[in-house]
């Protein structure tokens, strides 16, 4: 059977189409990698990219995506509600069909080194591919963002895993890693105080002593003047997206706010959603497996 890894890079643009179309044009260009989708937000300022294909297709679209990023995105001039330290910001490798998680750390580290060695950008290992325990988690990484990186990558804990302690001027730094299935999923709040979004972030995100495997921003989308919460279900099977969205929407009630929509960024796993759909239509004895159209035509 043939092997599939996904590759699901972010890239700090969401305004310029050009860039954008430049990006897709790269991922297209590599034979036996497919673009299942991607979205730009003006908002957060930031793409997000899901590809399949073999092992080596999705090294060589990662890389040509980043050789992209590093000659058209300037990180100087750049501003946006989402947090980010690289043009190209993070790119990670998810194992699918006939491929395990040690074969995409592998790839992980040899797409890290060849963005060092020959697009001259740092770059960090994250999660299942960390040198270090302290590096698993992204929001450590990118902690300090663009600005903050020149002086933190002087420090002995933060030196990159590829690379000298300089970051590239506009492209910043880049992390690269493997990781199981993420779903980025915001909710979007019938307010502009900012201020309640962060706080029912703080509410729900693991890191403050919210749900496992939930991390959580208050944000702005400043062009629709409304406050979002944009989380990432780092492991949906055990934390999933209906117990997170009933509890912001009871901390957002308790500021007299209602929950106005919300966003899947990217794909998701089917079984994600169907869960949402089981929680909230109250389904009895349901079974996945044996109840979805779809399991039955894809063998």
């Amino acid at each position: 059977m043939t092997k599939l890894v996904e590759c699901v890079p972010n890239f700090s643009v969401g305004r310029d189409e050009s860039v954008l179309e430049a990006l897709a044009a790269a991922a297209g260009s590599v034979p036996g990698a497919t673009l299942l989708s991607h979205s730009g937000d003006p908002s957060h300022n930031r793409s997000v990219y899901t590809l399949v294909g073999g092992p080596e297709a999705m090294a060589e679209a990662a890389f040509l995506m980043c050789r992209v990023a590093r000659d058209k995105i300037d990180l100087t001039s750049h501003a946006g509600a989402h947090p980010r330290m690289g043009a190209a910001d993070v790119v990670p490798f998810i194992p699918l069909m006939e491929t395990t998680m040690g074969e995409c750390v592998e790839l992980s580290k040899q797409v890290a080194r060849r963005i060092w060695e020959e697009l001259g950008i740092p770059t960090y290992l994250y999660e299942e591919s960390a040198s270090s325990p302290g590096r698993r988690n992204l929001a450590e990484i990118r902690r300090g963002q663009f600005e903050g990186m020149p002086a933190k990558m002087l420090l002995p804990e933060w030196a990159p895993d590829f690379g000298d302690k300089k970051v590239h001027p506009t492209a910043g730094v880049t992390a690269v890693g493997a990781r199981p299935p993420l779903i980025a999923f915001n909710i979007n709040l019938g307010t502009a105080d900012l201020g309640v979004a962060k706080t029912i972030a703080k509410a729900v995100r693991a890191a403050a002593g919210g749900y496992a495997c939930c991390k959580a921003l208050g944000v702005m989308l400043e062009e629709r003047g409304v406050a979002q919460v944009s989380i990432n279900f780092v492991d949906y099977r055990k934390t999933p997206i209906h117990r997170v969205f009933e509890t912001v929407r009871a901390e957002a009630a308790r500021y007299g706010v209602n929950i106005i929509g919300s966003e899947l960024v990217g794909l998701a796993p089917a079984k994600a959603l169907v869960d949402c759909a089981e929680y909230f239509l109250r389904l009895e004895d349901f079974d996945f497996q044996k109840q979805v159209l779809e399991n039955h035509l894809i063998k």
